[in-house]
């Protein structure tokens, strides 16, 4: 019998974090992991910090529903976990900042994986109670983008008076929450109620409006559309 031997892998993380208050005990990489990203708001804050560093309170006002005593102790233990890091800045009052590192980052394509899954077996127009941000939908969504040759350009996404920018190539996309130095290529605009159109299980998309190239405009929304678009966005933004 031939033994099977694998290269070394370093640690990426060298502190031990403090033990987890209910385990899995269990010695598989699926239960290790889960010990890690398991907890509920976990995958969540790492889905919102995908654009870049957000203070407690910016997390507070994207994740409705978490107590601020939640909030608190889910990053203290995500920065043990060595998930977020905690920049504080000597600033009156007194900044703090957290950010994804390089091990959360990684969660990005598991939490698209994710997302693929809820738009086929769990995904509707909101509940009564949802709340609805769909800047949420969109950093859940936007590591749908399939890899490889495509229009490549950076796409801003209106949703009534907030903004986002989306940067297409051959990696996929990634969005940002800050303005780029250049003008986008492309331009995709609608209210919340268009945008929930074009994002829920119809992916009805001609109540948003476009302009820029059709082809990076047809990426950029099948970046996000659960399905088949049933209608096409309009040329020009009103």
């Amino acid at each position: 019998m031939t033994r099977v031997t694998r290269p070394r892998q370093e640690a990426t993380i060298t502190a031990v974090p403090s033990p987890k208050r209910h385990p899995y005990d269990q010695w598989s990489p699926d239960a290790r992991a889960l010990d890690l990203v398991g907890d509920k708001w976990t995958l969540l804050i790492v889905r919102d910090l995908v654009c870049g560093p957000r203070r407690f309170v910016e997390l507070q006002r994207v994740l409705p529903g978490i107590s601020t005593e939640q909030l608190r102790s889910r990053l203290n233990r995500m920065v043990a976990d060595g998930l977020l890091t905690r920049q504080r800045y000597r600033e009156v009052p007194p900044r703090v900042d957290y950010e994804l590192t390089d091990r959360a980052r990684d969660l990005v394509p598991v939490i698209a994986e994710l997302s693929r899954w809820g738009y086929r077996w769990a995904w509707g127009r909101p509940r009564p109670r949802e709340a609805v941000d769909v800047g949420a939908v969109l950093r859940a969504a936007c590591g749908l983008c399939d890899r490889g040759p495509g229009p490549e350009g950076v796409v801003e996404l209106r949703v009534d008076d907030r903004r986002f920018w989306l940067t297409l190539d051959e990696r996929g996309a990634s969005l940002s929450e800050e303005a780029p130095a250049d003008e986008p290529d492309a331009v995709i605009a609608g209210g919340e109620e268009d945008w929930i159109a074009a994002l829920g299980p119809e992916a009805t998309t001609d109540r948003l409006v476009a302009d820029g190239g059709p082809a990076l405009v047809e990426r950029a929304l099948s970046a996000f559309a659960p399905g088949p678009a049933s209608g096409r966005a309009a040329e020009h933004v009103a």
